[in-house]
């Protein structure tokens, strides 16, 4: 699908092209949006510009040299960005900026939220008004940026949760309560991977901008305004990486102290065991002597021999018993 976007009355707007002479049509746009192209409009698109559009296989390339590069005049451009951010999976999507001359083309192989945001922003009457493609490239990474940033929120958000969840739990078994912080890690290594996904969207972001700040263009120099929303922009990827480091760093930390709130769990069962195991261990080592078979035992004739017997086992459990007990063991 294409959409072309171009200025009208001073303005940005998006209009839609339907003539298959496409060249002559599309020769004044601002932006060309490729989502998920067909070989036409991607061939359409070349002519128009006289550049080669990178293929997906291309722009899933993780080498540097394949994703920042200038060929042809024009700067080439791939960050990674994703996508179903409202779920607990999302999904990484390879995006191509190419800036030739005033002229943006973006090329994307999934719908992302940011890029609708960014239309419907720029597309207001009371918008801000964009001058050159790479005016629309630096709105469309800032849209990119806020998205991260809710994201971020939120993810934030369900991670003090599932905090306060490890540290104040009520629950009233020890094995209910493992169970529970068993299904907390499920979901702080599904929140990690999550994290991960976005440092590396922040990373690529980045790369991108310091790319295109560091390139020189004699054609074409950019004004004040768009040196201040580089840097700007440069700025917020930086401080929200720092901020998914810090969550990162937090999941991190609830692993561990959920492992060890398991282990505490399952060290008091196996503490429970062994108090018993100590207490019963003199009232069956009294039950084995006086259960022998031997005629010559004095105690078998006494009258009060029986009661005698139980009175000591009962005696020799109690006193370990009260000795754990006044340690705090039990």
């Amino acid at each position: 699908m294409l959409h072309i976007y171009a200025r009208r009355a001073d303005r940005f707007c998006l209009r839609e092209i339907s003539n298959p002479a496409i060249e002559q049509a599309i020769s004044p746009a601002l932006w060309y949006d490729l989502l998920s192209p067909t070989p036409e409009e991607v061939k359409d698109v070349e002519a128009a510009l006289r550049i080669t559009i990178p293929t997906r296989e291309e722009m899933e390339d993780i080498e540097l040299s394949a994703r920042l590069y200038q060929e042809d005049g024009a700067e080439f451009m791939t960050m990674t960005a994703l996508t179903n951010l409202d779920g607990d999976e999302p999904a990484k999507m390879p995006v191509t900026f190419i800036l030739a001359g005033p002229t943006l083309v973006t090329v994307r192989h999934a719908d992302a939220k940011p890029f609708a945001t960014f239309c419907n922003r720029a597309l207001r009457g009371n918008g801000h008004s964009y001058e050159t493609g790479e005016d629309v490239m630096l709105g469309v990474i800032e849209a990119v940026i806020d998205r991260m940033a809710d994201v971020l929120e939120r993810l934030g958000n369900e991670i003090d949760g599932i905090s306060r969840e490890i540290f104040r739990s009520k629950s009233g078994s020890s094995t209910k309560k493992t169970r529970n912080l068993e299904a907390l890690i499920e979901q702080l290594g599904r929140k990690g991977d999550f994290l991960s996904g976005v440092r590396e969207s922040l990373v690529s972001i980045s790369r991108l901008v310091a790319y295109h700040a560091a390139v020189e263009n004699p054609t074409h120099r950019p004004s004040k305004d768009i040196r201040q929303l580089v840097k700007l922009v440069q700025r917020d990827a930086a401080s929200l990486g720092d901020h998914a480091a810090f969550l990162s760093g937090k999941i991190n930390f609830l692993l561990d102290a959920t492992l060890g709130l398991i282990n505490l769990e399952q060290n008091q069962i196996i503490k429970i065991f062994t108090v018993a195991s100590v207490v019963f261990l003199p009232p069956t080592l009294v039950a084995s002597a006086y259960g022998m078979n031997f005629e010559l035992m004095p105690e078998l004739q006494w009258t009060f021999g029986y009661p005698y017997a139980i009175g000591l086992m009962i005696f020799s459990a109690l006193m370990p018993f009260l000795y754990f007990k006044r340690r705090g063991w039990v």
